[in-house]
């Protein structure tokens, strides 16, 4: 839950590195939420609004995860812009996030795997 928290947290940050774990845990906690969201919606009869109203604000964050995700690969954030591309641009873009990271710094600063994470539940 941790990981979802922090990328909230980073609510606007396009510079910088997220590493894999990051970016696929607040992807599956986005998920989670939005098919409970949609269930929801689909109960009270007031579709799409429920799902938009946490979709909306949580949008930038996602988008700054994914971004920092592009960047610990290499990539620059502009590659976001495959996802628009139907079918072929999603599924590349997601070969791309999967990928693993670069070992050693890069233009967008330290390998976050390399930096020592403060676990708050081992502090």
């Amino acid at each position: 839950m941790h990981y979802y928290l922090d990328v909230l947290k980073k609510y606007v940050v396009f510079s910088g590195r997220a590493r894999c774990r990051e970016y696929w845990m607040f992807t599956l906690f986005q998920f989670v939420i939005l098919v409970v969201l949609v269930a929801l919606d689909a109960v009270v009869g007031s579709s799409p609004w429920i799902e938009l109203a946490y979709f909306v604000p949580t949008f930038l964050p996602a988008l700054g995860v994914t971004v920092r995700r592009l960047h610990d690969t290499g990539r620059r954030g502009w590659w976001v812009l495959l996802g628009l591309i139907p079918l072929v641009g999603f599924i590349f873009l997601l070969v791309i996030l999967s990928g693993d990271s670069e070992q050693e710094t890069n233009a967008y600063g330290p390998n976050p795997k390399a930096v020592p994470v403060q676990d708050p539940h081992f502090a």
